[in-house]
């Protein structure tokens, strides 16, 4: 009794779980969604408490960062750097995670 399909054994060689967890997200074509929703979930983390506190929703669709702002002068803050706000995030989650950001 075969415990592999084509005689394909488990491979031998340890990785980190870093990298195998990426290669399961690969695997189910699930890695854009889940880097969306570690963008979303680390957005008070990224900008601090003052933008956090007048943050309403975070969501992300089609990679566009839309956020709403309870706040009209951060808003047009932020709408005036959103340069520098897409380049934290790819510095910070990597390039092409969040292609455009919409401030609401």
């Amino acid at each position: 009794m075969r415990k592999y399909a084509n005689d394909a054994a488990r491979k031998s060689i340890t990785s980190p779980l870093k990298d195998v967890f990426r290669e399961l997200l690969e695997a189910y074509k699930i890695r854009d969604k889940f880097d969306e929703r570690v963008v979303v979930n680390g957005w008070s983390e990224l900008m601090g408490k003052t933008v956090a506190k007048r943050t309403g929703n975070v969501s992300v669709r089609n990679k566009v960062l839309y956020v709403q702002l309870t706040s009209g002068p951060i808003k047009k803050e932020l709408m005036m750097n959103k340069s520098k706000v897409l380049s934290l995030i790819s510095a910070k989650y990597g390039e092409g995670v969040i292609t455009d950001v919409v401030f609401l």
